[in-house]
């Protein structure tokens, strides 16, 4: 006998909810929750095969423990006894530091990867962090804590009530969004057009996204921070700057002025292959609109001059007024931020705290660059040990960072390394222990991260849409034990974590004169908690001393874990509101619109306006059916468009004597692939473009339906070497390549 239950769907940053069938312990089918506050019935096709996502035969149901050099089952005491036993003898013998913790992408998709990795951290007291960050988005990142002194106060467009939206290397029709929580971005932005709203694209392909905007601007993989500082220039030039309301927050305006002085359309024309009549009426447009919001994603991010593109966004929502703006660009406010401070100057973001001990990479936001990894591992130097112990949590570097074919040989040659994922893919095989959370259906779930992200505050939380099968263990439960393990508390019970975890929230929210639980009790509070497990009681203390909480008791009408389970369907908050100056930490109290990191990197962009490049640069593409590597095992999620194709226009393609379908060897820095080539006009001339997360051929995985078709590693035709500076990210878009026909 079927039933239906609810859940939010984990496969993309949409965040939409779903209404699945069950069949006992099997999910059947899955459709849009039509009642959902915030996705409103919307369903992608990810989303529509949840339940071939949840039920793949190849999902790991019982912990691997390695012995005699092969990966057996085991009991989950056994697994946390070899992790207990592997990593506390690295740590006491080399130092904290020795151990490195790898968070992939799936890790701000689920409940448990929100609230335990810096339990983890702290409890290791490691600095070898590296994260999915660094080959994605840590650009905005750094741009916004320089700006606003917060790394994580990422300004989203307000797409439902804006009159203009330029979206600079973004495909969110195939993406979903990505930095900007949205579901049904494709209804938005053809509710955008229908109420007599202009979509610009800046893109080098022809994306979905593209041949629905009003203006598509082709321009030359990794010049679009030189494209935006033009605009800005122009806005300057022609006296169309004006921030209205945000003035009195703003400092450093003239001096911005200044610094962009020769950033003309006329001088980064070349370089940006976009003429300059084309940027001009791209500010002048900008300007003119009523309301409008610039964003960039991705294929601005990954880029050489990424921080600086990021940066450069937000300075135009600034220099227009349309910051914290509706319609505009506003910052969202998730249920469980922290309980929000009286606005003031705060300690500012710094940059370049610790470094990375062989290439002496500046750390980021607490991060090391993905990209430095594998010699991190393999390289031994005067200053420091290498890693020796690996904690991979839902990553899989091999195929997400530069030359995996170095990181493969690397984790081969490391002491210990335990792998927390439902797969045994091309990362995890080298684990000596591999723990697999359940099935997402298994899984509660609260979006932590992408609340934060999203383009209408709102909340919504699901329990497990199926219990649990015997002998599963719950992720939240196996991260709890991880830390145990490699704290040297193996053994305790794991309840122990969130206790603490409660213990020092509260013991942090009594002391703060602007908390509603100032002064209280803390024993007393955490006894009001409610909740049938650990995490669901932290995820109540959250609600409760956040900006909507009910402060236990201090706002009767405000959230708590009781009452957002009594809406099963989600609470809506309501429309992004303007928040400054609240939002802000920098030193000033304002936004510090030249940072001195950014002010000391414009020359190495001003240098760009001279630089043409010579033969074919790649990027990268997106597919809307899948989401890096996660889902190429799930037969109704590849084929048809998702493929691993390279793609190259016509001109090239006749040019170089490539046949549309024939094989072609690709050449880069790292290395070289033999990709069947697909010819199309989508792309412009000069350029090709492979997708990510292919690559799936290496022995002694699990992933019988990847392996059958397993395309080619795109990041292996990098050699780690391309950074961008500020950031740490991996330069993965713009880089030079040569193609020729295989023999």
């Amino acid at each position: 006998m079927s039933r239906t239950a609810l859940r939010i769907c984990p496969l993309c940053e949409a965040t939409c909810g779903l209404t699945l069938t069950v069949e006992g312990t099997r999910v059947t089918g899955a459709r849009g929750d039509r009642d959902d506050v915030f996705s409103k019935g919307f369903i992608c096709p990810k989303g529509a095969a949840f339940g071939a996502v949840d039920g793949d035969p190849d999902r790991l149901r019982t912990p691997l423990v390695r012995r005699d050099g092969e990966l057996r089952e085991a009991t989950w005491q056994e697994a946390f006894d070899a992790v207990a036993a592997g990593i506390r003898p690295v740590v006491e013998r080399h130092g904290p530091h020795s151990v490195g913790v790898v968070l992939g992408n799936p890790n701000v998709h689920t409940m448990a990867g929100g609230l335990y990795p810096p339990l983890l951290l702290a409890g290791l007291g490691t600095r070898s962090l590296f994260t999915a960050s660094t080959v994605d988005q840590m650009p905005k990142h750094v741009s916004s804590g320089l700006l606003f002194g917060d790394a994580g106060a990422i300004p989203v467009p307000d797409l439902d009530r804006t009159d203009h939206l330029l979206l600079i290397g973004a495909n969110p029709l195939e993406s979903n969004g990505s930095l900007c929580t949205a579901p049904d971005f494709p209804g938005r932005l053809k509710a955008l057009k229908s109420r007599g709203g202009t979509l610009t694209v800046v893109d080098p392909r022809r994306t979905r996204t593209a041949k629905l905007a009003d203006r598509h601007v082709a321009v030359r993989p990794g010049a679009d921070a030189l494209l935006l500082a033009a605009m800005a220039q122009v806005l300057f030039e022609e006296d169309l700057a004006d921030l209205g309301a945000l003035a009195p927050h703003v400092q450093g305006v003239e001096e911005l002025r200044a610094a962009l002085a020769d950033f003309t359309p006329d001088a980064v024309a070349g370089a940006c292959d976009v003429d300059a009549g084309t940027i001009r009426a791209l500010a002048r447009e900008l300007a003119a609109a009523p309301t409008a919001a610039v964003y960039g994603r991705i294929g601005s991010c990954t880029v050489a001059f990424g921080t600086l593109a990021s940066w450069l966004v937000d300075v135009l929502n600034v220099l227009t007024g349309n910051l914290d703006r509706p319609g505009g660009a506003l910052f969202p406010q998730s249920a469980t931020d922290r309980t929000p401070r009286p606005a003031g100057p705060g300690h500012g973001f710094r940059l370049g705290r610790w470094h990375s001990r062989v290439s002496r990479h500046p750390e980021a936001k607490g991060e090391l660059p993905l990209s430095a990894l594998a010699e991190e591992i393999d390289t031994l130097t005067e200053e420091g040990e290498p890693v020796r112990a690996l904690v991979a949590i839902a990553a899989n570097p091999v195929l997400s960072a530069p030359d995996g074919d170095r990181l493969d040989k690397a984790l081969s040659s490391l002491d210990f390394m335990v792998s927390v994922d439902p797969y045994l893919n091309e990362t995890s095989r080298h684990a000596h222990v591999v723990l697999p959370p359940p099935p997402p259906a298994q899984s509660p779930h609260y979006d932590f991260a992408f609340n934060a992200l999203a383009v209408r505050n709102q909340v919504r939380y699901t329990r497990p849409a199926v219990e649990p099968e015997p002998g599963r263990m719950a992720e939240t439960e196996i991260l709890a034990r991880l830390v145990l393990a490699v704290s040297g508390m193996h053994g305790a019970d794991p309840a122990a974590v969130d206790d603490l975890a409660i213990a020092q929230t509260l013991g942090k929210a009594v002391r703060e004169a602007h908390s509603p639980v100032h002064g209280r009790d803390p024993g007393e509070l955490a006894a009001r908690l409610t909740g049938v497990s650990g995490p669901e009681r932290r995820l109540d203390l959250m609600l409760r001393l956040g900006p909507y909480g009910d402060g236990f008791g201090a706002r009767p009408d405000g959230l708590s874990l009781e009452r957002l389970l009594a809406h099963p369907h989600g609470i809506d908050l309501g429309p992004l509101r303007p928040r400054l100056p609240q939002p802000l930490k920098t030193p000033s109290g304002k936004v510090e619109l030249l940072p001195r990191p950014i002010a000391d990197d414009l020359p190495r962009l001003r240098a760009a306006m001279r630089e043409r490049p010579a033969g074919l640069v790649l990027v990268g593409r997106r597919h809307l059916r899948s989401n890096n590597s996660w889902m190429h095992n799930v037969p109704v999620l590849t084929g048809g468009s998702n493929r691993c194709t390279l793609h190259i226009n016509p001109q090239d393609a006749e040019r170089l004597g490539v046949r549309d379908g024939a094989a072609v060897r690709v050449t880069g820095a790292g290395g070289e692939v033999t990709v069947p080539a697909e010819v199309t006009d989508t792309v412009r001339v000069g350029v090709v473009s492979l997708p990510h997360g292919w690559g799936h051929d290496r022995p002694g995985t699990r992933l019988g339906h990847a392996s059958a078709d397993p395309g080619v590693n795109v990041n292996q035709l990098l050699d780690g070497s391309l950074l961008d500076p500020l950031s740490g990210n991996a330069v993965l878009n713009g880089v030079p390549v040569e193609v020729d026909t295989a023999s």
